[in-house]
C-alpha cells in the first residue's frame, strides 16, 4: 500500500512518514499543497493524509478537487478542532478527519480502518485470485495467467472503478525501472482479456477508457462497456 502524506509541519511529517513505513507502507511526501492534485492523479496512491491548512492550496479545496475523479482514501489531518470544521472536512470527500495533537499510533490505526473499509466496500467478494499460481477463480473456473498477466490484473481488481493510464500500469507491474513501450501494455490486456472472456464470456470486468487508460468494473448487463 501506498501512502500519500501532505504536511508541510516537517517534524510531523518525519514522525508519521517513520510509523507508517514501520507499519509496511510505502510513504511518499509534499509540503505543499500547490502540486497535491496532480501528484494524486498521476501517482495513484492507495491512502492520502491530508492536512488542511498547507501553504498554496488549502486542504479542503484539495480534497473537493480530487473527489471529481478519484475515490481514493483521504484522512484529513488539522489543527482545527471546532466541529463545524470536521464536518466541512467529511462533507468535501474525507473518509476520516484527525486532529492535532494526535498519537501516531491513533493515525496507524485510522488508517489501517479506512483503508479496510474502503477495500472491502469496492472489491468483489466473489473473485479469488491465488498468487503463488498466478490463477484467478470466479464462478468455480480457474484461469492460469502469466505473472505479467496477473499482475496486470492484481493492480485493477485491487482498485475497482478507478482507472489507471498505461504509464501507471507500467510503473506498477516493472518496478525495476526497465523501459516498456504503451504497446507492450496493450497487448498484454489483449491477451489477459482473451483468457477471461473465454473462460467466462458474459462477464467483461476489464474495459478500456479511451485515450486514458483501464479500469476494472463489473457493469450490469444493460449498461454498454467503453469501445476499445
Amino acid at each position: 500500500m501506498n501512502i500519500l502524506i501532505v504536511e508541510d509541519e516537517q517534524r510531523i511529517a518525519d514522525l508519521l512518514m517513520d510509523y507508517a513505513k514501520a507499519a509496511g507502507y510505502q510513504v511518499s511526501h509534499l509540503n505543499t499543497g500547490i502540486n497535491a492534485v496532480e501528484t494524486i492523479r498521476n501517482t495513484q496512491p492507495d491512502l492520502v493524509l491530508l492536512d488542511i491548512m498547507l501553504p498554496g492550496v488549502d486542504g479542503l479545496d484539495i480534497c473537493k478537487e480530487v473527489r471529481k475523479t478519484s475515490q481514493v482514501p483521504i484522512i484529513m489531518v488539522s489543527a482545527r478542532v471546532e466541529e463545524l470544521d470536521r464536518i466541512l472536512g467529511l462533507e468535501v470527500g474525507a473518509d476520516d478527519y484527525i486532529c492535532k495533537p494526535f498519537s501516531p499510533r491513533e493515525v496507524m490505526a485510522r488508517i489501517k480502518a479506512v483503508l479496510r473499509r474502503h477495500y472491502e466496500a469496492q472489491t468483489p467478494t466473489d473473485w479469488i485470485l491465488d498468487e503463488s499460481r498466478s490463477q484467478v477463480l470466479f464462478q468455480q473456473k480457474n484461469v492460469a495467467l502469466t505473472s505479467v498477466e496477473f499482475a496486470l490484473f492484481h493492480v485493477l481488481f485491487e482498485h475497482p472503478g478507478q482507472i489507471f493510464s498505461r504509464t501507471q500500469l507500467m510503473n506498477r507491474i516493472y518496478q525495476d525501472g526497465r523501459v516498456v513501450s504503451d504497446r507492450t501494455v496493450d497487448s498484454h490486456i489483449k491477451k489477459l482479456r482473451q483468457k477471461l472472456h473465454q473462460a467466462w464470456p458474459d462477464t467483461e470486468v476489464i474495459h478500456s477508457v479511451y485515450g486514458i487508460g483501464y479500469k476494472f468494473e463489473i457493469l450490469d448487463e444493460q449498461e454498454p462497456a467503453e469501445s476499445v
